[in-house]
């Protein structure tokens, strides 16, 4: 069969320029290999799913009934709402694309045959051969499990993806991972009501942060609960226990769950890439151009899997770059990328925009650093939730706001507007002087930006 253009992944942007080629006139095919995908990572078991059980975290943590087994019939129930929300999400992907006349969905393992010919594998073993004239790749990342003693085929042993479908709440969690993943799920499952460990090799917590906005992350969950143990080593695992030393000694835990949480790696084992001259660089992304061109002709690759930054919002914007070279006129490229936020959805959150005061400071910029404790933000006393800081790295001398991390409630939110401050170049006292609607939290910005 023969199309004009052949998508394998239902993520972010495979879907997103699924449709825009189908309403352009052009037969597309989209190929996944999962029906529990259809949408990609972040709608099945990233995002959407995550958040879903944050907020109903949130609100387990303020129950009254404080036992466990009240607490452990919540986490059920979220469960439960989480699936709806996932499943609801991915039928409406689904249809969203499979209704089309000229869109065929596809169920199957894609790999390449050459460079315009791809085998679709079914699970009943079925193949078909599919021709395009054009094939993208949007095929996202998977979790990644270091391999120890005691790993493999361990019940107790989950990821990020498989902890957030186990209807079962955890009386004891231990996180071998102390990032960004690990900190949201140690945030999550304690507001559930588990007694979290977190074990991490390393003894720098949070290393991409400055020292402050990491110390004060610790400090919060260590409040709320969450036991920390860095410099551990995790020696093996014996079902439920793991064995670690910490300089030397050694240690041992009990756990009812034990999610790895050290990182996601491309999914691009089975794309059989080297048949169709696709190269991948040393941590197994597709090698693209700031056009995210593979070495292939005729190849683009999206999202995860394209080895940048791994969030759906990069993968939407991906598909804005690939768009702009089929559509003609001004073409977009990762190069004119810049200022992209972050946000970590613990309980107080994190998100952080452009340079950290270490970053700046090793540029040898010239800089203030403008800093305002949550608790002094009106909508934060509202909200009884007055943990944290905002600080800003404003340039001395042009008075550009160079990066920002705002670690408050609502900061998900915030982060947006600073973000399009920096892209438009606006000079600092335009925050400042800015008329923000009250009670909120973005209206800190007004005495942020006046220090």
């Amino acid at each position: 069969m023969k199309y004009d253009a052949i998508i394998i992944g239902f993520g972010k942007g495979g879907k997103t320029l699924a449709g825009a080629l189908a309403r352009r006139g052009e037969n597309v095919a989209l190929v996944e290999r999962s029906e529990g995908m259809y949408g990609g990572t972040c709608i099945n078991v990233g995002c959407i799913p995550s958040k879903s059980l944050v907020t109903s975290a949130a609100e387990s943590a303020s129950a009254a009934d404080g036992s466990f087994e009240a607490k452990a019939a919540r986490y059920a129930a979220a469960v439960a709402e989480k699936r709806r929300v996932t499943g609801f999400l991915r039928g409406k992907n689904y249809h969203k694309l499979a209704d089309l006349p000229n869109v065929t969905v596809l169920l199957g393992e894609g790999s390449f045959v050459d460079g315009t010919h791809v085998l679709v594998r079914g699970a009943d073993g079925s193949e078909t051969v599919l021709e395009g004239g054009r094939i993208f790749l949007n095929t996202g990342a998977a979790p990644v499990v270091r391999e120890m003693p005691g790993m493999a085929g361990n019940p107790s042993v989950y990821t990020s993806e498989t902890l957030m479908d186990e209807d079962r709440l955890p009386r004891r969690l231990v996180l071998i991972g102390a990032g960004y993943i690990g900190m949201e799920f140690a945030s999550m499952y304690r507001n559930f009501g588990s007694e979290v460990t977190v074990l991490q090799d390393g003894t720098d917590f949070l290393p991409r942060e400055d020292g402050d906005v990491a110390a004060e992350i610790r400090r919060i969950l260590e409040a709320r609960g969450v036991r920390f143990m860095l410099g551990a080593q995790v020696q093996r695992l014996e079902g439920g226990k793991v064995f670690y030393t910490v300089g030397g000694e050694y240690g041992e835990l009990e756990a009812d769950a034990v999610l790895v949480a050290t990182g996601r790696r491309p999914n691009t084992d089975g794309l059989n890439a080297a048949a169709a001259g696709v190269e991948l660089t040393p941590r197994g992304a597709v090698k693209v151009d700031e056009r995210l061109r593979a070495t292939a002709p005729g190849v683009w690759a999206m999202g995860d899997v394209a080895g940048g930054l791994q969030f759906t919002y990069v993968s939407l914007d991906d598909y804005r770059i690939v768009l702009s070279q089929l559509a003609g006129g001004a073409e977009r490229t990762t190069a004119g990328r810049t200022n992209v936020p972050y946000s970590v959805f613990m309980d107080t959150p994190l998100s952080r925009v452009g340079l950290t005061e270490r970053e700046a400071r090793a540029q040898g910029l010239p800089i203030r650093v403008l800093k305002l404790p949550t608790a002094a933000v009106p909508k934060a006393q509202v909200l009884r939730k007055t943990d944290g800081f905002l600080k800003a790295i404003v340039h001395a001398e042009t008075g550009k706001l160079l990066g920002a991390a705002l670690l408050c409630p609502e900061s998900y939110e915030m982060i947006n507007t600073l973000k399009l401050a920096m892209d438009l170049g606006a000079d600092c006292a335009v925050l400042r002087d800015q008329i923000y609607t009250h009670p909120t939290m973005t209206e800190a910005f007004n005495d942020l930006f006046s220090l």
